[in-house]
């Protein structure tokens, strides 16, 4: 006579993995390591993946948002064509710069200079010889 084997429960979810399994739906993932889930203590590791992985940039407060501006003006300006455009850019920026210095953020202030046009725009202009 056949040995006796004794019936293994199976709840839904193992025999969800097990038919998976069978029809080789983990085969493509097998061997790869899993993706970086961040920092242990970094509680906001999901954002910060959704962020990078989108190529999204975070939010910033008004302040720090425009001292990024600020910060990649030239790399803005590079997919710029004229120089009227490029003007008005700097110009909005800097409007941009002049009122986020006199509006109080929560927090301390943070204080930014706004840029030479001219010679932001004569760096611009050099860019585009290269």
């Amino acid at each position: 006579m056949g040995e006796y084997q004794r019936p293994v429960f199976e709840n839904w979810i193992d025999r969800q993995v097990r038919e998976a399994t069978e029809r080789g739906e983990f085969d493509a993932a097998r061997g790869k390591p899993l993706p970086d889930l961040g920092r242990p203590e970094d509680t906001d590791w999901w954002a910060n993946r959704k962020l990078r992985d989108e190529g999204l940039t975070a939010v910033l407060p008004g302040p720090l948002a425009v001292r990024r501006e600020k910060q990649d003006i030239l790399t803005t300006l590079d997919e710029v064509r004229s120089e009227e455009t490029a003007r008005a850019i700097v110009e909005d920026l800097n409007a941009r710069i002049k009122e986020s210095n006199i509006t109080r953020w929560q927090g301390p202030a943070i204080i930014t200079g706004q840029l030479d046009v001219e010679e932001t725009l004569a760096l611009w202009r050099s860019r585009r010889e290269r």
